[in-house]
């Protein structure tokens, strides 16, 4: 069945991206670049840089100290409320809205997601670790799920190149599980930071207490980091969007460099139903669309498209591309979509209070404090026998102001200007692996608001996950104590895949077309002119967050299928 025939010219492009959000930015913008005229699709509404209603509220002009009300929560976030740090009164209209974005669960699911353009690159965490070849070889040398195509050397180059254009600031360190990048200087760690990182390393010489490598940019060259962008104020309002450009965003970076090319249009309200795929010449023809609107549906078309609708945004459109070739969902051969959902797991992690460094203070609210790779089961000396893989810790230290109950008047004010002592907080990020029953599929009987099928997780920890974590624990008041904190508490409370929104997976890379639905460039085996950067091509999860991946991911691929409309191969 076709749409809107008429006028098929001006709705055919040379290339679609599917998604506004970190890798459909890239996508778009390498594209642009190229000289493709390009569509960028977006499901949720229209935003423009700048257009963030709370960047520039101080506390004391939330409502309710920043809390959404309980009412609000039990009537439109009573799932993501179950993560109780989540919704607040500065950024919730970037967030979905349970009751107007179902989804049903076998085991619980924490889908954090926002529909606008820019998607959560608005509001990412933006740390910028790249990979190694402990994590790309790691499946193979385990026999876990399926060996990745590529490795380190295929996409370093690639890093350099997004890292160039993004801006990461952060500090060499010369370690082999999170491989150096190209940086700007790091946000330096403050004196009980320091602190730690020497004491740490004194009593545990593998454990590397180093400055998070975040993509704001504590130094500007307006030659390369083109778009909006401008310096890093230390305002730590990032979650709320930054008028300044001063992290990286689709909005701050790669939409303003698109448009400046003149070959990006860009639709928002349009919600992506499927792929249209010609049996004949085994391609895909273009992609068909409904206003959110006005619920009118349109038919657009492009020689290649690049889907970047996240990880379970992408595999629901291309689950509901069914045809009679395909009728479990576009490209799925291998009966592999939908499954291997990953994630990382937390909800751990340790905390204390640091005597000393009374006379000591710090200036400006830098983006994050510190980060800890991976030191466990990198080679022979750190071989774990009860698990395998690994964890990571983000934390970070503040002095704290110790405030009487019921104290009044000059007395509280003067508590308020009072600094306490110092406390070191560190959240340990596990990986997840690759499990086939971990997944996710359409419910065709059962539609949202806008009719399109809604969707069903099935996936949680196992074994390995939980003694994992025992340890991740356990390292972490370790370090703790040897920094010689005082009052040292831990918690491991299980979280629920998707909490941390590093969902990845369901649409894996692989050599076997038999066994996996993207080739090594991220293209699908059974449809080449489709290519999909987003989480969803991951085929583990390692530790590091992923987001720097998926750009150069995005990079690469861009580039191969240039190289393939050149050669006449799409």
């Amino acid at each position: 069945m076709s749409f809107n025939q008429e006028g098929t010219a001006e709705r055919t492009y040379d290339a679609i991206v599917i998604g506004s959000g970190i890798s459909g930015g890239y996508a778009a913008m390498e594209l642009c670049k190229k000289g493709h005229k390009t569509l960028m699709l977006e499901r949720g509404r229209m935003v423009k840089h700048g257009e963030y209603p709370t960047a520039g509220l101080d506390p004391w002009d939330l409502s309710n100290q920043n809390m959404v009300t309980a009412e609000e929560n039990a009537a439109h976030y009573f799932k993501q409320n179950r993560l109780s740090w989540w919704v607040r009164e500065d950024h919730k209209h970037w967030i979905n809205k349970d009751d107007e974005y179902p989804y049903d669960e076998v085991a619980r699911f924490d889908w954090i997601r926002g529909h606008h353009v820019g998607g959560r690159s608005i509001m990412w965490g933006k740390h910028c670790y790249r990979w190694s070849d402990i994590d790309f070889e790691a499946n193979l040398k385990e026999g876990i799920a399926i060996d990745w195509p590529i490795r380190y050397k295929d996409i370093e180059p690639w890093y350099n190149y997004v890292e160039t254009f993004v801006g990461v600031s952060g500090q060499k360190e010369g370690l082999k599980q999170v491989p150096d990048g190209v940086f700007l200087p790091p946000f330096q760690l403050n004196c009980a930071e320091q602190h730690l990182r020497e004491e740490v390393f004194k009593k545990y010489p593998d454990r590397v207490v180093t400055p998070g490598r975040v993509a704001n940019l504590s130094e500007y060259k307006s030659e390369i980091h083109l778009g909006l962008r401008g310096q890093c104020m230390t305002r730590d309002r990032c979650v709320r969007g930054c008028p300044l450009g001063g992290y990286f965003s689709s909005l701050s970076a790669t939409i303003p460099v698109a448009t400046e090319t003149g070959n990006l249009s860009l639709r928002a309200d349009s919600i992506v139903q499927e792929i249209l795929f010609d049996r004949k010449s085994r391609k895909a023809t273009g992609v068909r669309i409904k206003d959110a609107n006005t619920g009118e549906e349109l038919e657009f078309y492009a020689r290649i498209i690049f889907c970047n609708a996240s990880t379970i945004g992408t595999t629901a459109i291309l689950m509901n591309s069914r045809s009679d070739e395909f009728p479990d969902g576009l490209g799925n051969s291998s009966g592999e979509l939908g499954h291997n959902l990953m994630d990382h797991h937390y909800g751990m992690g340790a905390g204390g209070t640091l005597p000393g460094f009374e006379d000591t203070y710090y200036k400006g609210r830098k983006p994050l404090g510190f980060y800890i790779p991976r030191f466990r089961n990198i080679d022979e000396e750190s071989r774990r026998s009860d698990y395998l893989r690994g964890f990571s810790y983000q934390g970070g230290a503040s002095r704290t102001h110790n405030i009487p109950e019921g104290v009044v008047g000059k007395t509280l004010k003067d508590s308020i200007f009072t600094p306490g002592s110092y406390n070191i907080n560190m959240t340990c990020f596990g990986e997840l692996l690759p499990y086939h029953e971990n997944r996710m599929w359409l419910n065709f009987d059962k539609k949202d608001k806008h009719g399109m099928p809604i969707i069903t997780f099935d996936a949680s920890l196992k074994e390995n996950e939980r003694k994992l974590r025992i340890d991740g624990v356990r390292c972490a008041e370790e370090m703790l104590e040897a920094a010689g904190c005082k009052n040292i508490y831990s918690y491991n409370n299980e979280t629920a895949v998707g909490a941390a929104i590093h969902e990845m997976g369901t649409a894996r890379m692989g050599n076997d077309p038999k066994t996996s639905v993207l080739n090594k460039w991220n293209q699908m085996h059974d449809v080449k002119n489709v290519f999909i950067t987003d989480g969803s091509c991951m085929t583990s999860s390692a530790t590091q967050n992923p987001s720097i991946t998926y750009m150069a991911l995005t990079a690469r691929a861009v580039d191969y299928a240039q190289k393939q409309i050149e050669e006449g191969k799409l």
